[in-house]
């Protein structure tokens, strides 16, 4: 192999290992031995255990955040829903926060679906080294690219745009933590999962009260 094919090979191997045993359980003794080579070559691309554990988390977290990325710019395809079509009325659909929720909703499952070894390892505990690459984190800088959406749709509907940042951790926690409940189920489907959060998450966002604190517009 190449430098870069045997880099490659080590991540996929670690990526592997970690997901099954975890970071502490986990060797390089092992990672080499399942990728059929010497510890040392592993310390010469890595440095060690926690160098390819670094690398392996940020690569995940970059294939996730690629794919939010992309459903909230509009460039993933649009979900199939006929009861959307007359909600939307003469808007452009993939311009709809129903529809951008969905879609993100989707692309979470699906990186989850695709690479489920690697979102294994992204809702593990990490260990202090790895502190910056925590599942936390993750779901944090999710919920910044949610919030510019949010900020938009709250100022055009007369709610404060400053809570944005309150309302978009509490959609990205809402997914993250049903995404983990389905990485062991894996039902329903996860377009079906992926509707059902957006059903609850659009709905709720849509009967906001601009003013919760306000007991006397909720009797």
């Amino acid at each position: 192999m190449t430098g870069t094919q045997r880099r490659a090979q080590l991540l996929d191997v670690a990526r592997t290992v970690l997901a099954e045993r975890g970071f502490e359980a986990t060797s390089v003794e092992e990672i080499a031995h399942r990728a059929g080579v010497s510890k040392p070559v592993v310390y010469e691309h890595f440095g060690g255990k926690d160098g390819i554990y670094a690398v392996v988390v940020d690569r995940e977290m970059r294939r996730l955040l690629d794919r939010i990325d992309a459903a909230l710019a509009g460039d993933a395809p649009l979900v199939d829903d006929a009861a959307l079509a007359g909600e939307l009325g003469g808007s452009r659909a993939e311009d709809h926060p129903h529809q951008l929720v969905t879609r993100a909703a989707l692309a979470f499952l699906d990186y989850i679906e695709e690479y489920s070894d690697g979102f294994r390892i992204l809702v593990r505990d990490s260990p202090a080294a790895g502190s910056a690459g925590t599942f936390s984190s993750l779901l944090g800088e999710i919920a910044r690219q949610v919030e510019h959406v949010l900020r938009g749709q709250f100022a055009l509907r007369g709610y404060r745009p400053e809570l944005a940042a309150l309302y978009s951790q509490a959609l990205v926690g809402m997914v993250g933590l049903t995404g983990q409940w389905w990485l062991d189920v894996r039902t329903p489907d996860k377009a079906e999962v992926a509707a059902h959060l957006a059903n609850l998450a659009w709905n709720g966002l849509a009967a906001l009260s601009p003013d919760p604190m306000n007991r006397t517009t909720h009797a």
